[in-house]
């Protein structure tokens, strides 16, 4: 990035550096239930990643809520209740989203002032397979129009607004499908981390977009106002006090993509109940040559025309090498 870039840019060892100021937790038991398949991290990496991140986003909570106290100190009227801080995590498919939400769930909920972190992924958002199908929808999952927008818009303002507790869908990676009347319950906490391929994407994109003439008709079966707002003039980005993307090159994302499908072959594919179980026992090479088409039709164009244009938005971008190690950490000046 440029001198005049909105950024800051630490390298690999300055960002390392400020890990010396914050306690480190974690062990190497938490690491191997923390990541994710086909995430490889150890300690010295989560050391180097996720120890300042941790602390730098324990100073943003306590500054949201002395701001909010002075607001409301200001206005004369006593603050009933904390304001849940949410941090939105973004990414390409096979980029690491799910470790580094895990891992910054698990050391945040360890700060005596914000140790009410729940995490809750967009999956359970999506539309279920059978109206993705009605919708002519189906190769398109996993791009911004297959999620159920108003849903999710309405779950991150109900959580912002304080409502005690607030349902999630659940999906399921087994059926592939999300889970009928499964909901996780969201209970008043200090912090959300809402995980996702597409949370950044702006409210813009739903409004006309030339590649998609029948957005707008679908966004119109689901008109509605919740409270105040136009839910077709909102992103759920405009929720979030804090956001993560997480960055890595299109060829070694490609390539983490195919080792974790050949992964999942050996492992969740040979679940009777995995939508995916017919590709078990099918060789690598055949299932290489899967994983790529899957890739190259579905996950590269919804990569390259939706999820990255969105990096731009992020406060933080995590940008890591072909080996999942950290490269470069750029965080929006204030």
């Amino acid at each position: 990035m440029s001198a005049r870039s909105i950024y800051e840019q630490f390298d690999r060892d300055a960002w390392r550096a400020l890990a010396a100021k914050t306690p480190m937790p974690l062990t190497e038991a938490d690491l191997r239930s923390l990541a994710a398949l086909g995430d490889p991290i150890d300690l010295e990496e989560a050391d180097a990643v996720y120890r300042p991140l941790s602390a730098l986003l324990r100073y943003r909570v306590l500054h949201s809520r002395a701001l909010a106290q002075d607001q409301q100190d200001f206005f004369g009227r006593p603050q009933k209740r904390k304001i849940p801080f949410i941090i939105g995590v973004a990414g390409s498919v096979a980029v690491g989203k799910s470790t580094t939400s895990r891992i910054l769930q698990n050391l945040l909920s360890r700060w005596p002032e914000t140790s009410r972190v729940a995490l809750v992924t967009t999956d359970g958002f999506l539309y279920p397979n059978a109206e993705l199908e009605r919708r002519g929808l189906v190769a398109r999952k996993g791009f911004p129009e297959s999620y159920n927008r108003r849903a999710l818009l309405n779950f991150v303002t109900q959580v912002k607004a304080g409502v005690p507790e607030v349902k999630a869908p659940v999906y399921s990676h087994v059926t592939y499908d999300v889970v009928p009347d499964k909901y996780v319950t969201v209970a008043s906490p200090d912090i959300l981390i809402l995980e996702g391929i597409n949370v950044l994407q702006p409210a813009w994109f739903y409004r006309g977009h030339q590649d998609l003439p029948n957005l707008e008709k679908l966004l119109d079966q689901d008109d509605g106002r919740s409270g105040l707002y136009d839910h077709k003039s909102l992103a759920v980005s405009d929720f979030f006090d804090f956001s993560i993307y997480v960055d890595a090159k299109t060829r070694d994302i490609e390539q983490w993509f195919v080792e974790r499908f050949l992964s999942l072959k050996e492992s969740a594919f040979r679940n009777p109940d995995s939508y995916f179980q017919v590709y078990a026992g099918i060789s690598d090479s055949v299932a290489r040559q899967i994983a790529l088409d899957i890739w190259t039709s579905i996950n590269l164009p919804n990569l390259e025309q939706q999820i990255r244009p969105t990096r731009g938005r992020a406060t933080l971008i995590l940008r890591k090498d072909a080996h999942h190690r950290l490269e470069n950490v750029y965080l929006r000046k204030i």
